[in-house]
């Protein structure tokens, strides 16, 4: 399987993030090492428009056989568009042709190689369209409040007084991991389709960087699953 590990500059919440040292190494090394320790994986290509990152990648072992085109990396491009110009751009300059694809976002680190090889399984054992990682809700979505146009505080859904065992457990997506099966994602443009399964992922190694405050929490989350 084809790992696409997407890093684009320009950053706002946080400048600079996937070179920012991360317990000693760029943030991108961290999930670059994992990719290539995985059993399932066949190649690791990184996905940049920026040289800085493309240096740091590189320094950890990091394959870039060509940069993204800088309309792929603005603010409003879709990720998906890249993820289909990595695979064409493969298979029209080097004949390598991939059917299924796993996407590894660098600013969600603390996946390891472990997980990455039994989502991988589990999308093959599942004939799936697509998994995707996900947590348990730290509460229910029940409990959701909002506020309305007099400043109160009001219930968002129906039925939200209730204890927590009383309602059903619930996931969210934590940007650790997505697979899918190229074909089917130009069709539908949706990481959620017919045959979409999740891999479900400890809470403990949720942390998606947007800003330094992230960054902090999750090098230490990182620091501390490694004792």
């Amino acid at each position: 399987m084809l790992a696409i590990i997407p890093a684009r500059g320009g950053s706002k919440g946080l400048p600079g993030k996937n070179v920012k040292l991360f317990d000693g190494i760029p943030l991108i090394c961290v999930t670059i090492q994992e990719a290539m320790k995985s059993k399932r994986i066949s190649k690791v290509i990184v996905s940049t428009d920026d040289e800085e990152i493309a240096k740091a990648a590189k320094s950890c072992g990091g394959y870039i056989p060509f940069m993204r085109p800088i309309e792929l990396a603005s603010d409003k491009s879709a990720a998906i568009d890249t993820f289909f110009y990595t695979v064409d751009k493969l298979n029209e300059e080097f004949n390598e042709k991939y059917e299924d694809i796993i996407i590894l976002f660098p600013t969600a680190p603390l996946r390891t190689a472990m997980h990455i090889d039994e989502a991988i399984d589990l999308f093959y054992e599942k004939k799936a369209d697509s998994v995707i990682s996900v947590s348990e809700s730290l509460t229910p979505i029940e409990w959701t409040r909002k506020i309305n146009e007099n400043g109160k505080l009001i219930q968002y859904f129906e039925g939200g007084n209730k204890n927590r065992q009383d309602y059903d457990i619930t996931y969210i997506p934590n940007g650790l991991l997505y697979i899918f099966n190229v074909e089917k994602l130009r069709e539908t443009r949706n990481y959620y389709m017919e045959n979409t399964y999740p891999y479900i992922i400890d809470k403990k190694y949720y942390g998606d960087i947007d800003d330094a405050d992230d960054f902090k929490i999750t090098e230490y989350k990182y620091i501390n699953n490694k004792k």
